[in-house]
């Protein structure tokens, strides 16, 4: 039960801000850690970072920009990140079509294309700053049936499916590696407390519970076992040569 999106939408406002953090969600930060790393190249962009909490256990790179549309996410970051060097913090507005002046080899997304209407353009506008042949890493919300008040409060146009995210990835003209489902267990539990439940956020103290003895046990599974359906989507896809 840790939808924890980072969308660039929601960080104009600091209710959403607070509902969407990371704080506190270790096992599941560095599940997605994994699950991202394996496809980034040596320079990275990672979109919507909100306060930098993915960005902060995420080492190893020649190159790693961290942006947001919030000044003072931005502010902030740049604050966290003093003592790295291989960090740059920008402000990035996707819907301002912002892009790098220097690309990079991988672009990382978590939980921003569901707080943008218009998400084929939005890619479009994500593979500029991108080298071509490589990769736009999304991790979205998963399965419009899990969409519930929490969705709603901040600001998300959809939740995803595979084909729906790879439909979006193929009409911005990218090729689409990866499509699949993640976080299997998750999903139960999100259905339960902010679907079916009603609730409006997920409960902390349950979220901690579910990071220190659900999301290991999630991971595990999902190693060996390709999951039909999942609280989230991992895409990974290829800006042409």
């Amino acid at each position: 039960m840790t939808d924890s999106e980072q969308g660039q939408g929601a960080f104009n406002a600091a209710t959403g801000r607070t509902l969407e953090s990371d704080h506190g969600k270790p096992r599941y930060l560095n599940y997605q850690r994994e699950l991202i790393r394996a496809h980034c190249g040596r320079t990275v962009l990672e979109v919507g970072a909100g306060l930098g909490e993915f960005a902060d256990g995420f080492t190893g790179f020649e190159r790693y920009v961290v942006t947001d549309v919030d000044p003072e996410a931005v502010r902030q970051m740049k604050a966290r990140f003093a003592d790295r060097e291989e960090i740059e913090v920008q402000q990035f507005d996707i819907d301002g079509q912002t892009t790098l002046e220097e690309p990079v080899e991988s672009l990382v997304a978590i939980n921003v294309l569901e707080h943008i209407e218009d998400d084929v353009e939005a890619l479009r506008c994500l593979a500029a700053s991108v080298t071509p042949g490589g990769d736009i890493i999304l991790f979205v919300p998963g399965y419009q049936q899990l969409y519930g008040e929490f969705d709603r409060k901040v600001g998300h146009y959809r939740r995803y499916t595979p084909a729906t995210v790879r439909a979006a990835a193929e009409k911005a003209g990218l090729t689409v590696e990866v499509a699949r489902p993640v976080n299997f267990l998750g999903a139960f539990a999100w259905w339960a407390a902010v679907r079916k439940g009603g609730a409006g956020a997920p409960n902390r103290k349950l979220v901690a519970i579910y990071d220190r003895f659900v999301v290991p046990v999630t991971r595990a599974i999902e190693k060996v076992v390709k999951v039909p359906f999942g609280q989230s989507v991992l895409c990974v896809a290829r800006k042409p040569r």
